[in-house]
């Protein structure tokens, strides 16, 4: 199998984890499937390793629902309300290993803490344009996600024997299945279905996954889906784009829950005349700060890339076809901002 991560960085890599006894996991705000999938997937194999080794996983804030059924899920830390709690394992971290992002503002209140930590830190991601903060740093936007960038490091560290156990298993196809929308986007590498046949030997029983991802929401959820597609969604057919996006008082109006809007940026991409895909949402200001913060979200199809947007504009990044980015303000400014800017970046059909 062709890998794309160095036999040097991969030694790097080892040499840092090697001797740790204490190790913490940190993945960004948000915390998707990839984010939580890779990190617990790093932790399994760490403490398989070494009776010796711990390692934590800590996420800025609260993950979706319907990833706590993952195997170690019951054991993340989440730093907001727990802020002292994860303040003393960071401390006593001999490694930091960063997942899942690109640069230490993606984790909120806490970056400051990570970067400053006086220890060696290890960053595997796949987003562009990676901070240069980490000891050690395996990114690749190429790849699917932080997940196949976390088998690969396995797979070579420990050779063509090696095989991932269930636990891994289940953690990193969680994160490939989402981080590619059920393999609909970023997924035409075969190195990647070889990764899948692997898991599915391993014991993974896909179907069963994305049941368990895919097929858990709440009527809420259902009303606020047809709410953005009938109230919410503006079309702009000189580019074939669609915006949805939705503010604080909306989100309430239907008891938002964390992962409650997951995937609504793909709806607009059924029509077959939309090719670009916005989904906004606001939050309320972070501790400490008095801007609401805007999460962009952007999709596309074919050779549409909005990464480059996501990235100069919105402070974010990733793929060619999905992407993400941060507005701190109100949602009508970050649209506004959107608006102003978004010829610039797509391409007219």
């Amino acid at each position: 199998m062709n890998t794309p991560i160095s036999p040097e960085l991969v030694s790097k890599a080892h040499e840092v984890l090697a001797e740790a006894q204490r190790v913490v996991i940190f993945t960004h705000m948000g915390p998707d499937g990839d984010a939580i999938g890779s990190s617990l997937a790093l932790r399994h194999y760490l403490e398989s390793r070494s009776t010796a080794t711990q390692a934590t996983v800590i996420v800025p804030n609260d993950f979706p629902d319907f990833l706590a059924w993952m195997p170690g899920a019951d054991q993340i830390l989440v730093y907001e309300g727990h802020a002292e709690q994860c303040d003393r394992c960071l401390d006593e971290a001999d490694v930091v290993v960063c997942l899942d992002f690109n640069d230490p503002r993606r984790i909120g209140p806490v970056g400051e803490r990570v970067q400053q930590k006086p220890c060696p830190k290890v960053m595997i991601d796949h987003h562009l344009y990676p901070t240069d903060f980490a000891t050690v740093l395996i990114s690749d936007p190429a790849v699917s996600s932080t997940c196949e960038l976390v088998y690969y490091f396995l797979r070579q560290r420990e050779g063509e024997s090696w095989h991932p156990s269930p636990e891994i298993a289940n953690c990193l196809y969680t994160g490939l299945m989402t981080d590619t929308g059920n393999f609909s986007y970023n997924s035409n590498r075969p190195e990647l279905y070889e990764i899948i046949a692997e898991l599915m030997r391993a014991g993974i029983q896909k179907d069963v996954i994305y049941d368990r991802v895919f097929n858990q929401y709440s009527a809420d959820r259902m009303r606020l889906m047809g709410y953005c597609l009938y109230k919410k969604m503006r079309l702009y057919p000189e580019h074939h784009m669609a915006l949805i996006t939705l503010s604080i008082d909306e989100l309430k109006q239907f008891n938002y829950k964390q992962g409650d809007t997951e995937g609504i940026v793909n709806l607009p991409l059924q029509m077959g005349d939309i090719f670009y895909s916005v989904f906004m949402r606001e939050q309320e200001p972070k501790p400490g700060t008095t801007k609401n913060v805007v999460k962009v979200s952007f999709r596309s199809q074919g050779d549409r890339p909005v990464n480059v947007m996501a990235a100069e504009v919105f402070r974010g990044g990733g793929h060619a076809n999905a992407s993400g980015g941060d507005f701190y303000g109100s949602i009508h400014t970050a649209a506004r901002l959107f608006l102003r800017e978004y010829p610039k970046y797509f391409k007219k059909e």
